[in-house]
């Protein structure tokens, strides 16, 4: 047997991944354990996890290896540093000690987090090589296009190459700090959202505005070439030198400061969303046709976080000249642990790659699951009042006749999911046909910005019904997005028809108006048997109740904190919000039975737990 451990640390979503005979065993982000968000630090708790799923002791493995290569990564450092001297040297204060104290000794930082039983080898992957390795080898395709975007490597910030059997090669790359995601991330910077999480929202957002700025975009920040690489010009932006992202003259271009966190969001943030996300589409275009054209083949896979951008996504699947796209769930740097796996097995190992129909993957369903016997005992340890339901059937029908009375549920079913995006595992689940359940799951449960949308799940065989794809078309990881056909959408009358920003989202836009984004967009998840099993299940239930074959599907979370791993968590969050319902394999708690249930303000919520 070969065991294989894939790390991600020290810069962005610390993860694990175990890799058995070629086979994805277990994967997980550090953030889940620890409830620290984005949690950076070396993933102690998910390796532990990943060779307790195995059934592994660290003596036990064959092989380790790291998502990238730290010494190129802080030559690159260094370079920039002293190409700006002097005006880095407060950020260069500030890179150091992190850098001195333990990414410059990361064999040493691995055996302790190893408890110092692993003896053998560490292999160090380019940072791109581990982001295509995460694309291309779970994929479905014998061969395929592969391009890899994000904010940057070591110097890489994009790649390009093509997969064929069990190997990638790389041959193209976009460099540092010429960078489509840093470009972005600078725009959620000046947005006043946070960077490396806060890109969502500013997708989000986009479609509130309208792209005014998307010309000036082009003709002063980048020189964009037709294959989709680009220079930036850097006097507009900070972040090679300085501890922001954009500078003064980014300022001046754009009529003043950046917005301040927290503070109302204005006309000029949309439009600014709307005009960095079509220039991001059009680089993301322009790239997947130049992959096209330079490999000639007709499937692509995608990682790094620019994958993450579900809208480009979409247009690439649907414009571009590609009959297939697979999308890396786990697209940013978590997924790097996945990726050094992969490539440890396949590339220098050796080892033939079977393809599965579907992909090997898993559904991405990689993490903990619990047993009812624990679920059990710690409900009752907790004097939860609760219902257990003997069968699936059973199960389903409940909850579904809950959701159809519009109940907002908590669901925690089999393992958590690896990745951003909540899949079935750990969703918080409602009825997509409800006017009011955008805002109230908003306001009342995520406690975030009402103007952010929610996504639908669907059945796989469903989806064209209700949206513009083609018949069955697979998206189990909510990784692309796809307009609301015309038939379900509610036409707009000629009052309403030229409201412009937030108050877009007051108007009624389909019939399943919840999951309808304000320019008649949804991020799509399909839902099938083989992957997903009971949630399946629940989407038939519900469809056999309301006619309904869609649901709205969030991460189970509250704003600034990870995705629920446990039971405990789910429960804590149950308590701690207005959800309704909380399901627990097949455990039902409703929020009035409980003797510990209070209604939540926002405010309240924010000032216990200390959120921004």
């Amino acid at each position: 047997m070969t065991s294989i451990l894939g790390i991600s640390a020290f810069y962005h979503d610390s993860a694990a991944a175990l890799v058995v005979d070629g086979e994805i065993v277990a994967a997980a982000q550090e953030e889940r354990f620890t409830r620290r968000k984005h949690d950076y630090n070396f993933p102690i708790h998910a390796i532990e996890y990943c060779l307790t799923e195995a059934g592994l002791k660290p003596g036990d493995l064959s092989y380790v290896g790291f998502y990238d290569k730290p010494l190129l990564k802080f030559e690159r450092l260094l370079e920039t540093y002293l190409a700006y001297a002097p005006s880095g040297f407060r950020s260069f204060l500030q890179a150091m000690p992190l850098w001195l104290n333990q990414k410059l000794y990361l064999p040493r930082e691995m055996s302790r987090g190893l408890r110092g039983a692993y003896k053998k080898r560490y292999v160090f992957t380019d940072h791109h090589e581990s982001h295509a390795a995460s694309a291309f080898f779970p994929s479905p395709f014998e061969e395929a296009a592969i391009l890899t975007l994000d904010g940057v490597g070591e110097w890489a910030t994009a790649s390009l190459g093509m997969g064929r059997g069990n190997r990638i090669t790389l041959t193209h790359e976009l460099r540092f700090p010429h960078s489509l995601g840093l470009l972005y991330s600078a725009f959620t910077y000046f947005t006043g959202f946070k960077v490396n999480s806060g890109e969502y929202k500013l997708m989000g957002l986009a479609p509130y505005g309208e792209p005014k700025y998307a010309d000036l975009i082009r003709e002063r920040l980048i020189d964009l070439k037709d294959d989709g690489s680009f220079r930036m010009d850097m006097s507009y932006f900070n972040y090679c030198q300085g501890l922001t992202m954009t500078s003064k003259k980014f300022d001046g271009l754009f009529g003043g400061p950046p917005r301040k966190p927290e503070t109302p969001i204005g006309q000029r943030e949309m439009d600014i969303a709307a005009s960095i996300q079509v220039v991001t589409e059009e680089i993301m275009l322009r790239a997947a046709r130049h992959a096209q054209a330079r490999t000639g083949l007709k499937n692509l896979c995608l990682a790094g976080g620019v994958a993450l951008n579900c809208v480009g996504n979409g247009r690439i699947l649907r414009e571009g000249p590609f009959d297939q796209v697979w999308i890396q769930p786990a697209a940013g740097d978590a997924g790097g642990a996945l990726g050094v796996g992969l490539f440890i097995w396949h590339q220098l190992l050796g080892k033939p790659r079977r393809t599965h129909a579907r992909d090997s993957q898993h559904g991405s369903l990689l993490g903990p699951r619990f047993s009812d016997d624990e679920i059990k005992t710690f409900l009752d340890r907790a004097g939860a009042a609760y219902r257990y339901f003997p069968t699936d059937e059973a199960l389903c029908d409940h909850v579904a006749e809950l959701m159809a009375s519009e109940k907002v549920v908590g669901w925690l079913q089999g393992r958590m999911e690896f990745g951003p995006r909540a899949l079935g595992g750990r969703s918080i689940i409602g009825d997509a046909r409800s006017p009011k359940m955008q805002s109230v799951m908003n306001l009342k449960i995520k406690f975030r910005e009402s103007f952010r949308p929610f996504a639908p799940s669907v059945l796989e065989e469903r989806v064209d019904d209700y949206f513009e794809t083609r018949p069955r078309e697979q998206s189990p990881y909510m990784l692309l997005v796809a307009p609301v056909r015309e038939s379900h959408r509610t036409p707009v009358n000629g009052e309403v028809a030229h409201v412009t920003g937030i108050e877009k989202l007051k108007i009624l836009r389909s019939d399943v108006p919840a999951i309808t984004h304000v320019d008649y967009s949804a991020r799509v998840q399909t839902v099938d048997p083989d992957r997903h099993g009971r949630y399946y299940q629940l989407l038939r239930a519900f469809e056999r109740k309301s006619g309904c074959p869609v649901v709205i599907n969030t991460s189970f979370n509250v704003r600034s904190e990870p995705i629920v791993c446990s039971p405990q968590d789910a429960y804590r969050c149950f308590l701690a919000t207005n959800m309704d319902v909380l399901v627990l394999e097949r455990f039902v708690l409703l929020k009035e039975q409980q003797p510990q249930a209070k209604p939540h303000e926002i405010d309240a919520y924010l000032a216990q737990f200390q959120l921004d």
